[in-house]
C-alpha cells in the first residue's frame, strides 16, 4: 500500500514538472514573440477622451505589425479595475496602459513586478518610484489650451475691431468636467492665451462633477450662450457643447474651440480643435518592452523618476484642425509662432499681471506677476487657482 502512495506521488511530481515546464515553455515563446499589451479606460471610445487614449492601439500595429497583440478593456468601474487588471495579467499582457482614475494599478504593479503599469497621471504619480515597473505620464495640456486661447483671441480681436460685438461682450464660455488642478490648469491657460491677444475678454466656466455627459453639456453650454458667451470651449467628454453651438449659430455670433474631439458637430460654428497625442510615449514604452529597455530611456520627455511628460515639444500635443473659413485672418501664422516660442520657453503661460486665489480656500493666492511653473516637477497639473475679476466659475445645471 505505501508503495502505491510513493508511485502515485512519484507521478503526480512527474506531471507537475511537466505541466511547469510547457507553460514555461510557452510562456518563453510568447516573450520571444509576440507580446501582448493592454488597455484598460474606465470610460468607453464615446467619451472624446477614451477614443482619443484608444487610437494608439493602430499605430501601434502599424508601428509593430506582428510583434504584438492588443487586448482592451473599457468602462471599467473603480471596484473593477483591479480583477480588470488582474484578468490582463493573466492573459499575459506585459505592458498594461490605463486611463483611470484610482490608485488600484499602482497596487497592482507591486504585486506584479513582470508586467509594465503606464498609467496616465490622475493625482497619483510615480516619480518616487524610480526603477520599477509603474509608471505615469502625461501631455502637457495648458499648452493646448493656451495655444487655442490665442486663436479665439484673434477672432475676439477681430469682432471688437470690427465692431460685431462691443469690448465688454468679449465673453467666453467653459464647460469643465471635474473640478481638478488639471481642468483648472486648461481652463486658465485657455483664457491668458485669449487675453494676450483680447485683454477685454472674461470668462465663465460651469463645472459638470462628470467626465462625458453629452446631454448636460449640451445645456449647459446653451445657457452660457443665452448669456451672452460668443466663444464655448471644453474640456469634457461629450459633442455637447458643440452641438449647441451648432445650434445656436443660425441665429447669433458663436464659435466653438474643441479638444480631444473625433466628430466635429459645430460644422460651421467650429474655429480650432487640439487634442493630446499619446502616440509617442506609447509606441516608445511597448519598444522598450520590447528591447527590453526601461521605459524611461526610450521615452523622450521631463523625466522625474517614473514619471514623464511632454507638450509640443515631442509632439504629445497637436492643433488638430484649424477652421480658416472662421478663423481672423492671420491665425494660422500667428499659432505657428506662438508654438515655436513655446517649445523654446520664450513664453512663460502662467505669468502676467494677476492675482489668483484658491477655491476652497480664498486667503490662499497666487502673484502672476511672479510666473507659475507648471509640470516642474512631475506630469501632474498643479496649479489650482482661479483669476479674480476674469473668471467666474457658475453653479452647473442638471
Amino acid at each position: 500500500m505505501k508503495r502505491y502512495y510513493v508511485i502515485t506521488i512519484a507521478v503526480c511530481l512527474v506531471m507537475l514538472i511537466a505541466a511547469s515546464f510547457y507553460y514555461n515553455f510557452w510562456e518563453k515563446k510568447t516573450e520571444t514573440g509576440v507580446i501582448k499589451v493592454g488597455f484598460l479606460s474606465e470610460n468607453d471610445e464615446l467619451t472624446a477622451s477614451t477614443y482619443n487614449f484608444f487610437e494608439s492601439e493602430s499605430i501601434l500595429e502599424k508601428e509593430f505589425p506582428g510583434q504584438i497583440e492588443i487586448i482592451s478593456r473599457t468602462n471599467v468601474r473603480e471596484d473593477e479595475t483591479t480583477d480588470a487588471l488582474q484578468d490582463m495579467v493573466y492573459e499575459g499582457c506585459r505592458i498594461i496602459f490605463a486611463n483611470t482614475r484610482n490608485d488600484k494599478v499602482r497596487i497592482m504593479a507591486q504585486e506584479n513586478p513582470d508586467v509594465q503599469f503606464c498609467q496616465i497621471t490622475n493625482g497619483i504619480t510615480a516619480q518616487t518610484n524610480s526603477g520599477g515597473n509603474f509608471h505615469t505620464f502625461n501631455a502637457k495640456v495648458y499648452q493646448g489650451q493656451y495655444v487655442s486661447g490665442v486663436a479665439a483671441g484673434m477672432k475676439l480681436r477681430e469682432m471688437i475691431d470690427t465692431g460685431k460685438i462691443q469690448p465688454d461682450q468679449a465673453l467666453v464660455g467653459y464647460i469643465a468636467s471635474l473640478e481638478t488642478p488639471e481642468t483648472i490648469s486648461g481652463f486658465t491657460a485657455f483664457i491668458l492665451g485669449i487675453r494676450s491677444v483680447a485683454p477685454e475678454a472674461t470668462m465663465r466656466v460651469h463645472y459638470l462633477d462628470t467626465l462625458s455627459n453629452f446631454r448636460r453639456e449640451k445645456i449647459n453650454a446653451k445657457e452660457l450662450i443665452d448669456e451672452g458667451c460668443v466663444i464655448i470651449a471644453q474640456n469634457s467628454g461629450s459633442s455637447g457643447p458643440a452641438a449647441a453651438c451648432q445650434e445656436a449659430a443660425s441665429n447669433r455670433t458663436v464659435y466653438y474651440v474643441g479638444y480631444n474631439d473625433r466628430i466635429d458637430e459645430a460644422f460651421s460654428a467650429s474655429l480650432i480643435f487640439t487634442r493630446t497625442n499619446w502616440d509617442p510615449y506609447i509606441v516608445n514604452a511597448v519598444k522598450a518592452v520590447l528591447l527590453n529597455q526601461p521605459i524611461e530611456s526610450t521615452v523622450i520627455g521631463e523625466i522625474h523618476g517614473n514619471d514623464i511628460c511632454a507638450g509640443f515639444d515631442q509632439g504629445w500635443i497637436e492643433v488638430l484642425d484649424l477652421n480658416e473659413s472662421n478663423a481672423a485672418k492671420g491665425t494660422n501664422e500667428q499659432l505657428e509662432r506662438v508654438i515655436d516660442n513655446i517649445i523654446k520657453g520664450k513664453i512663460d503661460i502662467f505669468k502676467g499681471d494677476y492675482i489668483a486665489a484658491d477655491p476652497k480656500n480664498m486667503r490662499i493666492t497666487v502673484d502672476l506677476n511672479n510666473g507659475f511653473a507648471e509640470n516642474s516637477t512631475s506630469s501632474e497639473a498643479t496649479f489650482r487657482y482661479i483669476l479674480r475679476d476674469v473668471i467666474t466659475v457658475e453653479p452647473a445645471s442638471e
